[in-house]
């Protein structure tokens, strides 16, 4: 399935709305708890997904939110391909990763 998701580094992890996470016969067998922007705690179903981006298949950790909620590329998601967004261009970028 090809989907679109709206780039949100101020989202630890990626989130899908709940009629994809249905349609894609995704399990969710952890629970997240996350803050939102005006400071309420919810807990999510959480699961793990393939996404490719780039021509590069990861798998990676999502929120099943509410229906209809938009889905979002959190920031774990973008790490884990080496991408950061470049807010002029508009685009991801490739990044190195740090080793201390």
């Amino acid at each position: 399935m090809k989907l679109d998701l709206l780039v949100d580094t101020g989202a630890t992890w990626t989130m899908l709305p709940r009629e994809v996470v249905s349609d894609l016969a995704l399990t969710t067998r952890y629970e997240r708890n996350v803050t939102l922007a005006n400071g309420e705690r919810v807990l999510y179903p959480a699961g793990q997904v393939a996404i490719q981006l780039n021509g590069e298949e990861l798998i990676t950790l999502f929120l099943s939110g509410p229906a209809g909620c938009l889905a979002l590329l959190g920031a774990v998601t973008l790490e884990q391909f080496a991408l950061a967004p470049d807010p002029i261009r508009k685009t991801l970028v490739p990044v190195g990763g740090l080793l201390a």
